[in-house]
C-alpha cells in the first residue's frame, strides 16, 4: 500500500490543476447574482477546493453581509437559509429574524414551504449552526427531517434524494471535509446544471493532494516502525493508518502536513496509553506509570517502570522533547505539553480505580474526567503549536486552563466514542461509559440512554458553534478543534471505527488515502 509510486505527482496534473483554479476564480469574479453566488460558494466548499479561492469568497461574503436585501429573499426558503448558513459558518453575526417571514401566526414555519424539498433540506442543514435558546432551528430540525424522510420514501437515486440520505445520515456541519468533497464530487456529477470545469478542478485536486496524504503516511509508518511498539507491545492495538485519519479529518489542507504528522503520532501513542491503562498494567503498575509521566523524568522512568511500560514512556519522552519547540516568541512550550500528557495519564488512572474498586459514576462525575481521559486536550497542545500561525500568551493561557471551546470539542469526542464503542467495551470488561452511567443514574434502558447521549451531543454543538464564533484564537486552530469533533463522529457513526477495523471505516481509508478518484 505505501509502495505505490502516484502518477498524480506528475507536474502536468499541477499545471492542469492551476490552469482550472483560474477559470473557476474568474467564475467567481463574473457571476452578479446574490444567490448564484452563495450557490457557487457552497459547491466550493462542499466539493473540498474552497481552500484555493479565501479571498475571493470573503470579499463575497463582506459585500452580502454588508447589503441589505431581505426584501428579495423573504420569499426563497433556499436562498434564505444557505446565506443564513454560510455567514455563520464564516463568523458573521446574522440572526435567525431572517425566518420570520417564513413563520405562520402560530410560531410555526408556514406550511405553503413544505413542498420546497430544496428549501427544507437547507433549512435542515442550516439548523446545525445554532447557537443555544435558538428554539426557532429546533422546530426546524423536527420539521424538515420528517419532511425530508417522507420524500425518501417517494424517490429514489435522483441527485436531490442523495443529498438527503447523506444529510439524514449526518448533517454538512458535522462530517470530516475531505470524506465530503469524495461523497459530493459523485453527487455533484449527476447535477444538470453543474460546471465539467469545476468538476474536473475537484477530482483533479482531490488526487493530487490524495498524493501528498500517502507520502506522509509513509513517513510516520517509518516513524510507527522504529518505536517497536508492533513487536513489544502485543497486546496493545496497531492504528497507525487510523490514526492518520483522524489527522486528517483534523486538518486536510495540503500544507499542513507537520501538522498531520503530529497528530498521527500523539494518536497513536494516546492508543497505546490508553491499551496500557485499559487492557494490560495492574494498579500498582499504572500508579508508578502515571508518577513517572507526571514528574517527567527519565530516570525515574527507567529505575522503576516494567520494562513494557518504559519502552511507552521512553518514545513519548523522546516525541516530546524532539518536538516540543524549547521556546515560541520567548515562551517555554514544553510544560505545556507536558501537563496534557500528565493530566490524560491522571484522568486514565482515576478510571482504572474506578474499574478496580468496582465503582460506578454519577454521569455527572463521570463526564468531569471523561472529557479529559478522550485524550482530545493533548492532540489540541500538539496541534497548536504545529501548525503555522501567529501565537500568542493568551491562547497558551486557553491551551493550560482548557478553555471552553477546547472542552466544548472534546466533550463531542467522548460522547461520540462512548456510543460507537460502550457495547465492544462492555463485552471485554472496562469502566462504565456514559450510557451505563446514565441508566444507572435513572433507572432507564439503553435506548433512552442513547438517545440522552445524542441530545447531549446537540446540545454541546449549540455550545461550541458560539464558542467558535466568539474565540480569539487564530482560525487555523479554531478549525482544528472543530474538525477533531467531526471526525469523531466519522469514526464511531456505526460503532468503534478506531478499534475494530470495521469495513465502513476501511472504506473512508481506502477512499481519501489510497484510491483515487476516476474520470478526469
Amino acid at each position: 500500500m505505501l509502495q505505490l509510486i502516484n502518477a498524480w505527482q506528475e507536474e502536468s496534473y499541477k499545471e492542469q490543476s492551476r490552469v482550472l483554479r483560474e477559470e473557476v476564480r474568474m467564475m467567481l469574479g463574473k457571476v452578479a447574482n446574490r444567490f448564484d453566488q452563495l450557490e457557487l460558494i457552497d459547491v466550493l466548499q462542499r466539493l473540498g477546493v474552497a481552500y484555493h479561492f479565501n479571498n475571493e469568497i470573503m470579499n463575497i461574503l463582506d459585500n452580502i453581509y454588508n447589503m441589505d436585501s431581505s426584501s428579495k429573499r423573504k420569499n426563497n426558503l433556499h436562498a434564505t437559509t444557505l446565506e443564513y448558513r454560510l455567514l455563520r459558518q464564516h463568523g458573521y453575526d446574522i440572526s435567525t429574524d431572517v425566518f420570520v417571514s417564513f413563520i405562520d401566526d402560530t410560531s410555526n414555519f408556514k406550511e405553503c414551504h413544505n413542498d420546497d424539498v430544496e428549501g427544507m433540506l437547507s433549512l435542515y442543514e442550516a439548523s446545525f449552526y445554532s447557537l443555544e435558546d435558538e428554539t426557532i432551528l429546533d422546530e426546524a430540525r423536527d420539521l424538515t427531517s420528517k419532511i425530508l424522510k417522507e420524500y425518501l420514501t417517494k424517490n429514489e437515486g435522483d441527485h436531490l434524494s442523495l443529498l438527503i440520505t447523506h444529510a439524514l445520515e449526518l448533517p454538512l456541519h458535522w462530517r470530516i471535509q475531505r470524506w465530503e468533497a469524495h461523497r459530493f464530487i459523485n453527487a455533484y456529477g449527476r447535477r444538470q446544471n453543474m460546471s465539467p470545469a469545476i468538476l474536473q478542478l475537484a477530482k483533479l485536486d482531490f488526487n493530487i493532494v490524495q498524493t501528498t496524504y500517502q507520502e506522509e503516511l509513509k513517513y510516520v509508518s517509518r516513524w510507527w516502525k522504529s518505536t517497536g511498539f508492533v513487536e513489544k507491545l502485543s497486546f496493545a492495538r496497531d492504528r497507525l493508518v487510523e490514526s492518520f485519519l483522524w489527522a486528517m479529518g483534523t486538518n486536510f489542507k495540503p500544507d499542513n502536513g507537520n501538522t498531520r504528522k503530529v497528530i498521527t503520532k500523539v494518536v497513536s501513542i494516546i492508543t497505546i496509553v490508553d491499551d496500557i491503562y485499559d487492557v494490560y498494567g495492574t494498579l500498582e503498575e499504572l500508579e508508578l506509570f502515571t508518577e513517572a509521566i507526571v514528574k517527567w523524568d527519565q530516570e525515574y522512568a527507567i529505575d522503576t517502570l516494567p520494562d513494557y511500560m518504559k519502552i511507552c514512556f521512553l518514545v513519548l519522552y523522546n516525541f516530546v522533547n524532539e518536538s516540543a519547540y524549547e521556546t515560541l516568541n520567548g515562551h517555554h512550550i514544553t510544560p505545556y505539553i507536558k501537563k496534557a500528557w500528565a493530566d490524560l495519564c491522571k484522568s486514565y488512572f482515576t478510571e482504572a480505580r474506578w474499574y478496580y474498586s468496582g465503582h460506578t459514576p454519577s454521569l455527572e462525575e463521570y463526564m468531569e474526567n471523561a472529557w479529559i481521559s478522550i485524550g482530545a486536550a493533548v492532540v489540541f497542545n500538539h496541534a497548536y503549536f504545529s501548525t503555522p500561525h501567529s501565537y500568542r500568551k493568551e491562547d497558551l493561557v486557553c491551551l493550560e486552563e482548557y478553555s471552553n471551546i477546547i472542552r466544548s470539542s472534546a466533550v463531542i469526542v467522548r460522547l461520540a466514542d462512548d456510543l460507537g464503542s460502550y457495547k465492544r467495551e462492555n463485552e471485554t470488561g472496562d469502566v462504565p461509559k456514559a450510557i451505563q452511567c446514565y441508566m444507572n443514574d435513572n433507572g432507564t434502558s439503553e435506548e433512552d440512554a442513547c438517545d440522552h447521549l445524542k441530545s447531549m451531543i446537540c446540545t454541546r454543538w449549540k455550545k461550541l458553534n458560539e464558542e467558535v464564533g466568539n474565540s480569539s484564537m487564530p482560525q487555523s486552530f479554531v478549525d482544528n478543534i472543530v474538525n477533531l469533533a467531526r471526525t469523531a463522529l466519522c469514526f464511531y457513526q456505526h460503532g468503534d471505527g478506531h478499534t475494530i477495523q470495521a469495513s465502513e471505516i476501511n472504506t473512508v481509508i481506502l477512499s481519501l488515502i489510497i484510491q483515487p478518484i476516476g474520470g478526469n
